[in-house]
């Protein structure tokens, strides 16, 4: 109770944070979010554009574990994980709010778990993100990055997000290993204390969910 309490005041916080005291709206944030979106980023801060892309790669990344997890829970994962491609963790903080600890996997996988299970996923996720950073700390002016996370709120709740979900994916990482048979805790820590790419690594090396043979489900 009191971990769900935790992540209810996180999300509270968050809301609260992000439209009373993060900076205010700037008149071309409309504008920006739709040629990021578009792909038209000509004078745009690579820093920005990479940023934006890898809050692309997060809900994947979350998807990952949240549909398997979401197998043993009462509540939907769908909505959340849904929702946690527009608006990242404040969408997923309420999922990690009303979920219970889950470190069974009952059944066999759908063409969709088999899916995300594929750890082929985790590789191109991981050489997409590595491309987007490797663009934004090469060709980015951090000069303008702090600028426009100072005086825009678009930039600064996106950085904020990005660190959150940074923070928040080893509320899912222990019951996932366990799942899989994973007790290792050297893995646990090197992938929650490796911003982004410690959970990536994990997708990419995490064994196969296993599945309950089809003679001992009930008919």
């Amino acid at each position: 109770m009191q971990q769900k309490t935790v992540f209810w005041l996180i999300w509270l916080g968050l809301i609260t944070y992000a439209f009373v005291f993060s900076p205010p709206n700037q008149p071309d944030t409309f504008e920006l979010i739709k040629n990021l979106s578009t792909g038209q980023w000509q004078g745009i801060n690579p820093l920005v554009i990479s940023l934006f892309n890898i809050m692309g790669v997060w809900p994947v990344i979350y998807s990952e574990v949240i549909f398997i997890d979401g197998r043993g829970q009462k509540i939907p994962a769908w909505p959340f994980a849904a929702l946690s491609f527009v608006v990242g963790a404040f969408a997923l903080l309420p999922y990690l709010a009303l979920r219970e600890p889950n470190t069974q996997f009952s059944g066999q996988k759908n063409t969709f778990l088999k899916l995300l299970d594929s750890r082929w996923i985790g590789v191109v996720l991981t050489i997409g993100a590595a491309i987007l950073v490797g663009y934004g700390l090469g060709q980015g002016d951090w000069n303008n990055f702090v600028q426009q996370w100072q005086t825009s709120r678009f930039i600064h709740v996106m950085s904020l997000d990005f660190c959150l979900l940074c923070a928040l994916f080893p509320a899912l990482l222990g019951d996932d290993m366990v799942r899989r048979g994973l007790k290792n805790p050297q893995i646990f820590w090197l992938v929650a204390l490796i911003p982004l790419f410690g959970p990536l690594m994990y997708l990419c090396i995490r064994p196969s969910l296993p599945e309950a043979s089809s003679e001992l489900l009930p008919s």
